[in-house]
């Protein structure tokens, strides 16, 4: 298999368009334009009966004691963890790819309802579900695409890996109601054939590259 896109270069810097937010002045962040890339992919497996992608950060800071705070920075060797950025299963296989923006554009407060989305397709809940659960502006259930948006003050420019998979089966029987990447990855499980991935790159540092 294989995945490309034009929204950006695998390993490169993401571009503002595709980010949750953005940095307005140090300290101070502001939405960005929070659309999901370009994705392209080809040389599926024989076999392969439907596609499932998910984006997910493996650079989370897994403790938030630092995140955001004047006067301090979250360090490199901090432990990480996984934040779930896009999660959507059951594409038809014979689906080429997926366009920018299509299943996101701008920053949806309390985040962009529903399961059922483009193509048959089932999408999942990304993590600024969690994230949120306590703001009373931005709560809420959070499907589909929402972009990067790192802490200002980590010390390391986050990945944002994008994994196309060919599964076996058309329709995850065992994945029901509402889902998280973890779920999904469950359930997909021994059902994958293959996969391939992209990678781009984001950081809201002023003191870093932007990828």
């Amino acid at each position: 298999m294989r995945v490309r896109s034009e929204s950006f270069v695998d390993g490169g810097p993401m571009p503002e368009e595709l980010a949750f937010c953005r940095l307005e002045a140090p300290g101070r962040l502001a939405f960005a334009g929070n659309r999901n890339p370009d994705l392209r992919w080809s040389d599926l497996p024989p076999g392969t009966r439907s596609l499932a992608v998910i984006c997910h950060d493996p650079d989370a800071p897994a403790s938030v004691e630092d995140v955001n705070q004047d006067g301090r920075e979250v360090p490199a060797d901090t432990e990480r963890v996984d934040f779930y950025h896009w999660v959507v299963v059951e594409l038809p296989v014979d689906l080429e790819g997926l366009r920018a923006g299509e299943f996101s554009h701008g920053v949806t407060p309390k985040g962009k309802g529903g399961a059922a989305g483009q193509y048959g397709a089932r999408s999942g809940i990304n993590d600024y579900t969690g994230w949120f659960e306590n703001d009373h502006d931005m709560a809420g259930e959070y499907y589909g695409y929402d972009g990067p948006c790192p802490p200002w003050n980590d010390s390391i420019v986050h990945r944002y890996v994008f994994t196309v998979y060919a599964l076996d089966v058309e329709r995850l029987v065992d994945l029901h109601g509402r889902f998280s990447g973890a779920d999904a990855l469950k359930a997909m499980g021994k059902h994958v054939i293959g996969s391939a991935s992209i990678t781009g790159r984001y950081s809201l540092n002023p003191r870093l590259p932007a990828g």
